[in-house]
């Protein structure tokens, strides 16, 4: 199907070209086609993730899809439906989310930049304009508050899945999160909405255990000032968290998280 001449064929985005190197903003040349499942969307706003510092970081290695386009979580309104598309239709606000859905899984859109093809997955968000599989939008209210609406692609779903799903905590069981960011603030709420106590929050930024006291962590650790096992330790006593989240990947906290 081709898309609408009312549409943008040229759009903004930040591609990732390099390794270890800050991201080319560069205009971007969208396919002329729809494919199936496929749709076209215009972004509001994207969150970022740490999966996509260590893709730029190039913590996987070397990357073989060079150039590609970055973000899975944003919010955004549709202006095209390609063929097959049944969940959501021209003008509805949609988040964008990494994790499927209800539709078509489709065929990741490429574009084009300086003569070269741009890769893409399913979903980005570092784009003005991007073509989405069907399966990777959800339809929401356009009252929601957008700004918040964009952390529903990755972070909060994400930090309440870990709690709901893996932890799958108790009410009066003991929580020790490792790492208050976008993730770990959202298990925080999700912990206090199970009932768990104590909430433990700790993290080396004063500023980041303030939002955490703020969203339900009872017990609060500056990892850098303070010895944060010892102090865990005293909070909770020899018999240990009845549940340890890590969110900072350093194996030293994991081993101990173990211990703890």
């Amino acid at each position: 199907m081709l898309i609408d001449d009312r549409h943008p064929k040229i759009t903004t985005a930040a591609i990732l070209t390099e390794l270890r190197q800050p991201l080319t903003i560069g205009e971007i040349e969208l396919p002329k086609m729809l494919e199936v499942g496929q749709v076209l969307v215009e972004l509001f706003y994207s969150g970022i993730c740490g999966s996509q510092i260590g893709e730029i970081d190039g913590v996987k290695g070397y990357d073989n899809f060079l150039p590609h386009l970055l973000g899975h979580e944003g919010i955004g309104r549709v202006l095209q439906v390609g063929p097959g598309v049944r969940h959501v239709k021209g003008d509805d606000y949609v988040i964008l989310h990494w994790r499927k859905s209800d539709g078509i899984d489709a065929v990741p859109a490429k574009y084009q930049w300086q003569g070269k093809v741009v890769n893409a997955g399913w979903v980005t968000s570092f784009n003005k304009h991007a073509i989405i599989s069907e399966n990777r939008l959800t339809p929401i209210d356009k009252s929601t508050n957008l700004q918040v609406a964009s952390l529903f692609g990755c972070a909060i779903t994400t930090g309440f899945g870990v709690i709901e799903n893996d932890a799958d905590i108790k009410i009066g069981q003991s929580i020790v999160i490792f790492g208050a960011g976008g993730v770990g603030l959202n298990m925080i709420q999700a912990a206090k909405l199970r009932g768990a106590y104590p909430i433990i929050a700790v993290d080396i930024f004063d500023n980041k255990l303030k939002i955490s006291s703020k969203l339900g962590a009872t017990h609060l650790i500056n990892a850098k000032t303070q010895d944060a096992f010892s102090e865990i330790k005293k909070i909770i006593g020899d018999v240990g968290a009845d549940i340890f989240v890590d969110n900072t990947g350093v194996p030293d906290i994991i081993e101990r998280g173990y211990q703890a």
